[in-house]
């Protein structure tokens, strides 16, 4: 990753890292996981909404042919994607879901060199394996942690090989599109089968505590929002492959921010796996680049 992409994808991991305490403050205070999912991205519409109508601001339509690709990232990235999550995780405990979301890197850097020919070295691959290590060790030091093989792992599962795929293939998309046009596009479409959770909403939000709303409005604004946009723009500045391997220091901020917000204590263990992940990022972009500048004086 050149600094453009690395500040960018930093930006994306510190919002995306703090959505875990947040959507926890709105499920325990009166919202369920499908209104919680609805409301968030109907913010997150709204917001590209606002954008897009903004007088002076240079929106563009999608082109027709792009249209059913965009549909169809828009319902693997956001719809498949925060549905996995959402119920998977009523039958998988929140550490074995980390370490199941974490592993998208991986997929990503597979798809990646099978389809954008992006393929890291023999270090890289090593890289985003200490950093599947981290990640494997903070799940064993969170609270609850378990490996059994459940439909409930398997959802999430899809829903990681869902967002690896998303980020992949939306790359070429975003040479003809700037980052924040391209995922108000996705947004938008990833909303719409949202819709199934409707009934009772009104009710849910009514009910739900002024924590729990001030709560959905923060995810729907920034990590549903703003921090997809930060991330598009990582993607179309760097390699999909090694702007991905920055989830695996996502665990490290959602402990954090679960630590200071909701008093949750991270055990020695999963402090010991978070050193290992941001070290495994640094490891696959120092080789990275190290590769980079050997060829380039190779061609020279």
């Amino acid at each position: 990753m050149n600094k453009w992409a690395f500040m960018m994808a930093s930006v994306t991991i510190v919002i995306w890292g703090s959505t875990f305490a947040a959507i926890r403050a709105s499920l325990h205070g009166g919202y369920s996981s499908g209104h919680l999912v609805l409301t968030r991205f109907l913010i997150a519409s709204a917001v590209f909404l606002v954008y897009a109508l903004w007088p002076g601001t240079k929106f563009r339509l999608p082109a027709k042919k792009d249209l059913v690709k965009i549909l169809l990232l828009g319902w693997v990235g956001i719809s498949v994607y925060h549905i996995g999550i959402t119920f998977g995780e009523q039958t998988v405990p929140a550490g074995t879901t980390a370490m199941l979301v974490a592993s998208a890197p991986i997929f990503t850097a597979i798809i990646a060199a099978i389809f954008l020919k992006e393929r890291p070295s023999l270090f890289g691959w090593i890289g985003l394996g200490v950093g599947f290590l981290g990640i494997f060790l903070i799940t064993l030091g969170s609270p609850g942690a378990s490996f059994g093989i459940s439909s409930g792992a398997l959802l999430i599962i899809i829903a990681s090989m869902a967002t690896s795929a998303f980020f992949v293939f939306q790359k070429p998309l975003l040479t003809r599109y700037r980052p924040i046009e391209l995922t108000a596009y996705f947004t938008w479409a990833g909303t719409l089968p949202f819709f199934v959770f409707s009934p009772g909403l009104f009710e849910s939000i009514q009910g739900a505590t002024l924590e729990a709303n001030l709560s959905a409005i923060y995810v729907g604004v920034f990590p549903a929002a703003i921090a997809y946009v930060t991330w598009a723009i990582a993607l179309s500045s760097g390699e999909a492959g090694a702007v991905t391997s920055m989830m695996y220091v996502e665990p490290v901020f959602a402990i954090l921010v679960a630590w200071i917000w909701l008093n949750e204590l991270p055990s020695l263990l999963s402090v010991a796996g978070g050193i290992i992940a941001i070290a495994s990022v640094i490891l696959v972009n120092a080789f990275e680049r190290r590769r980079r500048v050997s060829q380039t004086n190779f061609s020279k």
